[in-house]
C-alpha cells in the first residue's frame, strides 16, 4: 500500500562531496526510509554551484528547488529541517545558528563547527526548542555519536581511543607493509585523493584532534574545544622507527585520546605505539576506528569508513530520519548535549606516560647513563641492526625530552629517534 504521510521536507545546504551523497542516499533509499521510519523529501538545495546541484536532482529525477540563496531555504516554511554540509567555521556558523533560531532541526557533519562552537549552538538549540544532530561529524559512517549520547549513556568511561584520520592511518600502513619512508607514503596519499596537497591538517594530527575534542565533550560532559587538544602528528615518524616496532610485535598508529582519571581530563592525538593484539593495531589503511572502554559495557571497538561521499552521506541520513521521527512524534530535542561539569583539561607535560624510543650507543653503558640522568628504565633491548630499543616507566615527555638531549650532549648516547608514547590498555 502507497504510504501517502506526508513526507518530513529537507533543505541541504551545499551539494559537495558529502551533499550528493546525502542527497543520492534519500533519493536512491527514498521507500526504504519511508518502511523503515518516515518519507523523508528534499525539498530545496542551496549551492554556488546552481548547475552541478541540478544536474544531481536532473540524474536522481527529483523535483527540488535549487539555487544559490541559503537563507531562503532556512525561511521557508515547508522546510523542517536544515542540512548544513558547507564545512569551515565562519559561513557555516552563521546558516546553523540561524537555523536553530527558526526553529529547524539542524543536521551537520561538520567537526570544525562543533569542536570550536559546539556549547553555543547547542544552547541556541537548547533555548529555541529543536535539536543540532552531528553523527557525520566524526569517524565518517561509524555511529560513534549515538553510542556516545544514547547506547553507553549508563557508562562512566575510563577510556575513549580511536584512529580517526584515513589519510594517516594510509600512510603509517604503507610505512609498515611496503617498508616505505613517510615521504613516499605521502605522495601515495595524495595521488590516491587520500591527502591534499597541503597534507598539514591530516599528518599534523589537527584533523584528529577536532573529532577528540567533540568526543570527549560528549563522554565527560565538560565542552572541550579543539585548541585544548593536546596535537602531535606523524610527520617526525620514520621507517626505522616503524621497523623497530614490529621487532618488538607492535604497530605504530596516530590516536585520538580521551580518558578522566581523579578528576582530570586529557584530551589528546599522538602516535602510538600499540601491542599487536590490541584490536586498533589491525586497523589497515585508510579505515578509522574507536576503541570505548565503559565501567559497565568495558571493550568495544566500531571501524568502518571514515570518510567518502556515501559512508558519511549514511551517517547524515541516519541524523535526518532520527531528526524526522522526533518531528513526527513531537519530540524534538530528546537527546540533548549538555556540558555542566567543570574538569581539568591536562596538557601533554602534566601527564605521566611510558615512552618507546630508539638509542645508539653501547648497552651497558648506556642503561647506567639513562638511569644516572632519571630516565625511569623499564626495559633496554637490543634491536636487530645494532640500537638499542628502549621502553621507559611512566615519566612526563618533556622530562624524558630534556634528559636524552642532555646524555647525547654528554656523548653518552650517539643519538635518538622519535619518542613514541606506548598505548597501554587500562584494566
Amino acid at each position: 500500500m502507497t504510504n501517502t504521510v506526508k513526507p518530513v521536507n529537507v533543505g541541504v545546504v551545499g551539494a559537495g562531496t558529502v551533499g550528493g551523497g546525502t542527497i543520492r542516499i534519500l533519493a536512491t533509499n527514498a521507500d526504504r526510509i519511508s518502511e523503515r521510519a518516515v518519507p523523508v523529501k528534499v525539498r530545496r538545495i542551496a549551492d554556488r554551484r546552481v548547475e552541478v546541484a541540478q544536474a544531481l536532482c536532473d540524474e536522481l529525477g527529483l523535483d527540488t528547488i535549487v539555487s544559490d540563496d541559503w537563507n531562503d531555504l532556512i525561511t521557508d516554511p515547508e522546510i523542517d529541517i536544515v542540512v548544513e554540509l558547507v564545512g569551515g567555521k565562519g559561513l557555516a556558523r552563521t546558516i546553523v545558528a540561524t537555523a536553530l533560531k527558526s526553529g529547524k532541526c539542524v543536521v551537520t557533519a561538520n567537526k570544525d563547527l562543533i569542536a570550536a562552537y559546539g556549547d553555543e549552538l547547542f544552547a541556541i538549540a537548547a533555548e529555541h526548542g529543536t535539536e543540532l544532530c552531528f553523527e557525520a561529524s566524526v569517524a565518517g559512517g561509524i555511529p560513534i555519536i549515538q553510542v556516545l549520547r544514547e547506547s553507553l549513556v549508563g557508562n562512566n568511561f575510563v577510556k575513549i581511543a580511536g584512529i580517526l584520520n584515513g589519510t594517516t592511518n594510509y600512510i603509517l600502513t604503507k610505512m609498515s607493509e611496503d617498508g616505505l619512508d613517510f615521504a613516499t607514503a605521502l605522495k601515495m596519499a595524495q595521488e590516491l585523493g587520500y591527502a591534499e596537497a597541503d597534507p598539514t591538517n591530516d599528518v599534523e594530527g589537527f584533523d584528529a584532534a577536532r573529532k577528540v575534542a567533540i568526543m570527549a565533550s560528549l563522554a565527560y560532559g565538560c565542552f572541550v574545544s579543539d585548541d585544548k587538544v593536546v596535537v602531535e602528528g606523524i610527520s617526525k615518524i620514520t621507517a626505522e622507527d616503524i621497523a623497530a616496532a614490529k621487532e618488538l610485535g607492535c604497530a605504530i598508529k596516530l590516536l585520538g585520546v580521551a580518558r578522566l582519571a581523579e578528576g582530570k581530563l586529557t584530551a589528546q592525538v599522538y602516535p602510538a605505539l600499540l601491542d599487536a593484539a590490541h584490536p586498533l593495531a589491525a586497523v589497515r589503511d585508510s579505515y578509522n576506528a574507536v576503541f570505548v572502554h565503559g565501567d559497565a559495557v568495558e571493550k568495544l571497538m566500531l571501524q568502518g569508513r571514515g570518510a567518502g561521499s556515501l559512508p558519511t552521506g549514511s551517517a547524515v541520513v541516519g541524523d535526518i530520519v532520527s531528526a524526522a521521527r522526533n518531528i513526527r512524534l513531537g519530540c524534538v530535542g530528546r537527546v540533548a548535549c549538555r556540558f555542566d561539569k567543570q574538569l581539568s583539561v591536562l596538557t601533554a607535560d602534566a601527564e605521566q606516560g611510558c615512552y618507546f624510543v630508539r638509542l645508539q650507543g653501547a648497552d651497558a653503558a648506556v642503561r647506567e647513563a639513562l638511569v644516572a640522568a632519571g630516565i625511569a628504565v623499564a626495559e633496554l633491548r637490543a634491536a636487530a641492526n645494532g640500537e638499542l630499543l628502549l621502553l621507559t616507566g611512566d615519566m612526563p615527555k618533556t622530562e624524558l625530552a630534556s634528559a636524552l638531549t642532555a646524555l647525547i650532549e654528554k656523548q653518552a648516547i650517539c643519538g635518538c629517534g622519535t619518542l613514541i608514547r606506548i598505548e597501554k590498555d587500562e584494566n
